[in-house]
Parts: structure tokens; C-alpha cells; sequence
């Protein structure tokens, strides 16, 4: 079948069963083939092919609203929404998003990239419905491991409490990015073993209605039997005593138990949760063995081997940079411990955790929990490293004011991906922590300019005793420079000259020092010599350096892989006025005030005007400008 003549998935409802499964034979090798070339996340979008399927035959939708959480297995909807003759754009700068995203299509319903969001929002929806007197259907999709979110637990509790006519659909594939920790998974796990509860107290209320009927006694002795074998089959009954009516396990790649299962939760009132059963990677054995979440999302693959097509580089991933080195610290200070929110193996931690398993701490999809958790560590002298992504942090906003900061306490805070990622997109780019964690009292941010000045980040983090401290580091690999056999430690709030200058500062940390180097190279050509600043401190800043600079009266142009808005360039204005130097020509270049949207670094940088050639070009304006301006006084 050609998927891409598909328009909209009214066509489900026609085919028959055998028609059903070829498709789903048509939709596993589209996705197959199409990920091995773009990447993306195949792993979850293999798993839901049945169920997606299932969903759109017996849903109505844009009417009925079909919300996915975290969006990530949202490619098959994509298809059976008329998607498929985009999917050689995935990822792509100017293509299909790699998640939900409502100016592609009506079906699109609600925007995600973060976990534990759907049924908060699908609260929302049928509160509107409720109240605007509609009749449709609000289906939230949500992972087993997006349940640990304490948002989705909230929302459960108000759902199950209002008893707002809702299916959620719980799909379980035993992970999310990583294998799933925690007692909720333990208490899925034994659901997932039970058998099919309903359908057994279905029969034992058939057999009851049999007996004649000897007064009211018998009625409520039958309904006590009833809630026992309740206890009996289903150990916790954690959805049921929420309010929900449970329906599961269900085969989520068997036509018929979905089926059955969708069209008698219809007739349901109240909520109901059904409990999916699906195979993450189904269809694709190297994604169906896999075990630690490496198939969760990829980047280009080769079909037949399953083997990943990376671009060579000598130099160590980020990631693996910083977890490696704090490592080995841990080997002789037992004070270390880390901590993730479900991305061990994203954050290269599970060597750490191999070698000190009662150090490491996973508290699945938890970012709130964790940096909380990590707050009452270093209560206790532990040096906790939490490593989260810039994204994730967002999360955990509060956790970091209230109970790191405002106590100042001594918590190392690795932020991973931090800048732009590239192919996520908007939800995922790391651009917005020195914004939301700058203006916090008592908080250091820094980021090194290499990975050799990252090993030393590393160990600086860990020696500083006078509280919280942000180590920012970006997605994939250093640059390859020699590494320093010894670590040591960088004087707080220090800044380092790269190159000498006396027409113009740039002041640049991590990422784009390279672009600012080049740029200054270019200048040279030109006659302009720029000073170069590698500013690894954007908190504290390194104010002699600066009133160095401003004693100058040199134009100072700050460049930032970070928002605008209350970022580092706005600490260099701030300091600036503070100080008294308000006739300095201080320009800023960063991120604009809009969300980026998915491509790789390098496009996204020539779209915002964020490059080499861009600073150029505006240093040599703004010193002309500059001369001008002083040759008139």
C-alpha cells in the first residue's frame, strides 16, 4: 500500500481485519526505512503501530481528541493524518516535526515533548467540553513511565475524583527512554502478570445473577465477593480505588483485544484506563532486543545490521566527559553520589552506576523529586551531581529556587544539552537555564570553552563548598584537544584572554568560542584587532576583567548560544549601569525572542544570525560607528 495517498484515517474504519494487519506490515517497514535515513525515535513508534491503528478506526478524530504524551510515538499518527510523503523531511530544518505540532495538521491536538503533560491537558479538554455541552471523546495516550511524573499523578487524582468521562489509553512497554524504576512500575508489573481482571469479574457477576435472588443480603455478599476477587487478581487495584474503571491487560498488537476493550470502554461513564501491553521496537529485532533505551531515538542506521552511521571523532562525547570525571573523583571522595531523572544512558551514567550502585540514584521521570532529593543529600555532606538536561531543568524550576538555592546548598547541577540541540526542536532546545537560574541568589553558572577545561569544571564543581553550582555542557562530542593527566581547580568568577585586541572585546563562553576566534581571525584580515574573552563564568561575573575592558571604552560585543532575554549579555548591561560605564557600546548576540524550531545547530545558527561571518560584519560597523563617534568629540 502507497502510505503517502493516505488523507485522513476515516478509510480504517472500511478495511477488514486482514487489510488491518497488512497495513501494519506497510507501516513498520515505511518506518523502517524512512528513520534509517532521517533518525529519530523508532523504538516507541514501532510499538504503538496496533494500537494508533486501532485508536483512529474507532475514533473520530479531529472531533474526537486523540493526545499524545511526550509526542515522540506519534509518527504513525502522523501517517494516517496524511503525513507520509513528508517523512523524508523528519527532523529536518523546514520539515516534519518530530513531534505533535498543530500548524501541521487539525489532528494534532496538543503540542508535547516533555513527558507526564497528557492527562492534565486532557482534563482540560473535557472540562471545556463538559461545559460547552459536546459529546466527544478525550483519549490521552501516556507511557508507563511518564506516570511517574507527579504532574500525571495529580492529574489522575482530580480525574478519578470529578469522574470526567475519559478513556486513557495507559500504553506499557516496560520503558520510556531508559528501564523504568520505581513502585509504580513494580505495581504495572504485577498487572501485567494478573490476567484480565474485568473479563473475570465480568463472569463471576453473570454466574452471581443466576441465583435467585433471597434479599438484599445475598446483593451485598456478592458485591463484597466481588471487591475481594478484585484484591485477589489484581494486587494494589492502583487505578480502580482512583476511580477509574481498569480494563487489562490488553494485547496492544492483537486487532481484536483492542478492539473489544476501545468499544466497551465507550460505553463506560466515568473514566476509564485502559492498560495496553505493546513491544517497544516490535517488527525491528536490533530495537526489540534492546534493553537500556539505545532505540529509543537514533540517528541514521543501517536496516540490515542494525548498526549506527555516526560521523568520526576522536574526542569524547559531553556527556561522557563529565560523568567519566566524576567518576573518578567518586573512586576517592565517597561523598559523591549522582542522581538522573530516567536519562542514565543519555547522560553516559551507567559506569558510575555499575561502580557505585549505591550512589547512583534513578528516580524515573521525576525531575522535581530528584532535585529535591538532591537538596536533602547535601544537607547531609553528600556532594550530589544531578545531571539533567537543560530542557528537563525547566521542569524543576521551583526545586531549584526554594530548596538548592535559597537554602545554599552545595549541589552540583550538570546541565546536559545545554544551547541549541538541533533536530527535537523548540521543546527540547537547551537555550533558556541562564535565564531562569541567573537571577537566583547564591547560584554559580559556568560552561568551559573545551573538554579539557571541562574536566576541571568538573573538579571545581565538586571542591566549591559554598553552594550551588551549574556546570553547562552541550549536545555530542568535544574538540578533540589534549587533556590535562592532573585536575584542578579554576578560581571562581575568572574569565581567561584567548586573543589580544584593541579595537573591539568579544566576550564568548563554551560553544561559540570557535565562531568568535574565527571571526576575530577574519577581522585581523581587515585591519581590526578583537579581543577575545573566554567569559566561563556567566555567574559570578569576572568584574575586574570587565572594568578593565570598560577603562578601554572599546565596543564590547557578548555572543550567547542562550536567550537574549535575562541572559548573559544582559548581566554585562546590568554591570555596566551599576557601575557607572553607561557611555560603553555594549552589543548582544543570542538567541531571539522565539522558540527555535527543529534543524541542524549549524542552519538554525545562519537563521537567527548567529555566525562567523555575522559577527564580523557587525564589528565592523559597530568600530566604524565607534571612531566616528570619537573622532567627533
Amino acid at each position: 500500500m502507497d502510505l503517502t495517498t493516505i488523507d485522513n484515517p476515516s478509510f480504517l474504519k472500511k478495511l477488514d481485519k486482514e487489510q488491518m494487519l497488512e497495513l501494519a506490515k506497510c507501516i513498520r517497514a515505511f518506518l523502517i526505512e524512512k528513520l534509517s535515513v532521517t533518525g529519530g525515535h523508532i523504538g516507541p513508534n514501532l510499538g504503538v503501530v496496533e494500537l494508533t491503528m486501532a485508536l483512529h478506526r474507532h475514533f473520530d478524530s479531529p472531533d474526537d481528541k486523540i493526545i499524545w504524551d511526550v509526542g515522540h510515538q506519534a509518527y504513525v499518527h502522523k501517517i494516517l493524518t496524511g503525513r507520509a510523503g513528508d517523512f523524508d523531511s523528519l527532523r529536518q530544518y523546514k520539515g516534519l516535526c518530530g513531534f505533535p505540532k498543530m500548524i501541521e495538521s487539525e489532528h494534532d491536538v496538543w503540542e508535547t515533548g516533555h513527558s507526564s503533560t497528557s492527562l492534565s491537558a486532557a482534563m482540560g479538554m473535557a472540562a471545556a467540553r463538559d461545559i460547552k455541552g459536546d459529546s466527544n471523546y478525550v483519549i490521552p495516550v501516556i507511557g508507563d513511565g511518564a506516570l511517574t511524573g507527579g504532574m500525571a499523578l495529580e492529574a489522575l487524582n482530580h480525574i478519578g475524583d470529578a469522574k470526567t468521562d475519559m478513556i486513557v489509553i495507559l500504553n506499557d512497554n516496560e520503558m520510556s527512554i531508559a528501564p523504568n524504576v520505581g513502585a509504580l512500575h513494580t505495581v504495572l508489573g504485577k498487572l501485567r502478570t494478573a490476567g484480565k481482571y474485568n473479563s473475570a469479574k465480568d463472569e463471576l457477576e453473570y454466574i452471581l445473577k443466576k441465583i435467585p435472588a433471597i434479599g438484599g443480603k445475598v446483593a451485598s455478599a456478592a458485591e463484597r465477593v466481588k471487591a475481594s476477587l478484585k484484591y485477589l487478581l489484581v494486587s494494589g487495584v492502583f487505578f480502580e480505588e482512583l476511580g477509574f474503571t481498569y480494563l487489562g491487560p490488553i494485547d496492544g498488537h492483537d486487532f481484536n483485544d483492542l478492539e473489544r476493550n476501545i468499544q466497551y470502554a465507550k460505553k463506560v461513564d466515568g473514566p476509564v484506563l485502559l492498560h495496553v501491553i505493546t513491544k517497544k521496537g516490535k517488527g525491528y529485532r536490533p530495537a526489540e532486543n534492546d534493553k537500556i533505551g539505545t532505540w529509543h531515538g537514533t540517528g541514521p542506521y543501517k536496516i540490515e545490521t542494525g548498526d549506527f552511521v555516526k560521523s568520526p571523532s576522536v574526542a569524547p562525547s559531553w556527556s561522557g566527559l563529565v560523568a567519566e570525571t566524576v567518576r573518578d573523583i567518586a573512586r576517592d571522595d565517597r561523598r559523591v553520589v549522582a542522581i538522573t531523572p530516567a536519562m542514565p544512558v543519555g547522560s553516559k551514567l551507567e559506569s558510575f552506576a555499575t561502580e557505585f550502585p549505591d550512589r547512583f540514584f534513578d528516580v524515573g521521570i521525576a525531575e522535581q523529586h530528584a532535585t529535591t532529593m538532591a537538596a536533602g543529600l547535601a544537607t547531609q555532606g553528600m556532594k550530589p551531581f544531578l545531571a539533567i538536561y537543560s530542557t528537563f531543568l525547566q521542569r524543576a524550576y521551583d526545586q531549584v529556587l526554594h530548596d538548592i538555592s535559597r537554602q545554599n546548598l552545595n549541589v552540583i547541577i550538570g546541565i546536559d544539552r545545554a544551547g541549541l540541540v538541533g533536530a527535537d526542536g523548540e521543546t527540547h532546545q537547551g537555550v533558556f537555564d541562564i535565564a531562569f537560574l541567573r537571577h537566583m541568589p547564591n547560584m554559580v553558572i559556568m560552561m568551559p570553552k573545551d573538554e579539557n577545561e571541562g574536566q576541571h569544571m568538573v573538579k571545581t564543581a565538586i571542591e566549591y563548598n559554598d553552594g550551588p553550582i551549574a556546570l553547562r555542557y552541550p549536545r555530542g562530542n568535544g574538540l578533540g584537544v589534549p587533556m590535562d593527566d592532573r585536575l584542578s581547580t579554576i578560581p571562581i568568577g575568572s574569565w581567561e584572554v584567548l586573543r589580544e585586541g584593541k579595537d573591539a572585546a568579544i566576550l564568548t563562553f563554551g560553544t561559540t568560542i570557535p565562531m568568535a576566534l574565527e571571526a576575530a581571525e577574519a577581522l585581523s584580515q581587515k585591519g581590526l584587532q578583537v579581543k577575545v574573552i573566554n567569559a566561563r563564568f556567566i555567574k559570578p561575573l569576572d568584574t575586574k576583567m570587565l572594568d578593565g575592558l570598560f577603562a578601554t571604552g572599546m565596543p564590547i560585543l557578548t555572543v550567547e548560544e542562550a536567550v537574549l532575554a535575562g541572559g548573559f549579555g544582559s548581566a554585562v548591561l546590568e554591570y555596566a549601569q551599576d557601575s557607572g560605564h553607561l557611555d560603553i557600546p555594549i552589543h548582544r548576540m543570542g538567541i531571539p525572542d522565539y522558540f527555535i524550531e527543529h534543524g541542524s545547530v549549524t542552519e538554525l545558527l545562519v537563521e537567527i544570525g548567529m555566525t562567523a561571518g555575522h559577527i564580523v560584519d557587525h564589528l565592523e560597523t559597530v568600530v566604524k560607528e565607534h571612531t566616528v563617534e570619537r573622532e567627533q568629540v
